[in-house]
Formats: structure tokens, sequence, C-alpha cells
């Protein structure tokens, strides 16, 4: 990733972290309900869709632009004060990843299925 994401995040970072010291609110920022917190708001993010036909889901996406706009804006919230609470640089772990499953999952082998990596030979 281009060394500029990385400065990106670090900027978000430091925004937030100092919109939470302001309110004094990091003693209630501990890695256990910050994972909670992302849990609760990436099911709000599903809620939107909840019951939808996949027909629907466009309309959906287009009525509700700015409420899961808002949702995506919370789950970034809290993962990114979970990285800084935890030190984890999120770009490395991102590129790590991406290599790791590059290898469970060869382009070659696994291109338009939907198995999971133990299901292929």
């Amino acid at each position: 990733m281009p060394q500029s994401s990385n400065l990106l995040l670090a900027e978000l970072t430091k925004k937030i972290v100092e919109f939470r010291d302001r309110r004094e609110w990091a003693p209630f920022h501990n890695a256990k309900d910050l994972a909670a917190g992302l849990a609760i708001e990436a099911a709000e993010l599903q809620e939107i869709s909840l019951w939808k036909k996949s027909s629907d889901l466009h309309e959906t996406v287009t009525e509700k632009r700015t409420h899961i706009s808002e949702e995506m804006a919370d789950i970034t919230w809290y993962l990114l004060l979970l990285c800084h609470e935890l030190n984890i640089d999120l770009v490395a772990a991102v590129e790590s990843k991406l290599a790791k499953n590059a290898k469970k999952y060869p382009a070659d082998q696994v291109r338009g299925s939907s198995k999971k990596y133990s299901e292929y030979t």
C-alpha cells in the first residue's frame, strides 16, 4: 500500500484519539469493549439490509446511503481505536493477511469459487 495510506490512517487515528481524549473516554476504551463496539457497529450495518431480497438491495443502498456511510464510519472509528490500543499497524496487518491469503487461495485454483481453502486439493 502506498505510504500515503499509512499516513491517512495515522491522521484519522490521531483525530479520533484526540476527540476521545478531550471527552475523557479513554478509561472506557479497553480492547474488550472496543472489539464489542466494533461487532455491534458491524451488526448495525448488516441490519440495514436484513430481510431485504437480493433484488431490493440496490434500492436499499440508494435510499440508505447516508446511514450506511455513517455505520461504516463507526466501524472504522472502533477499528482504528482498537489498533491504537493494541499497537497494531493496520496497513501492515492487511498486507500480511493478503500475502497469507494469496497462498491459501491461489487464483488459478479458486477463481469463481466460494469454497473454503480447506476444500481445495
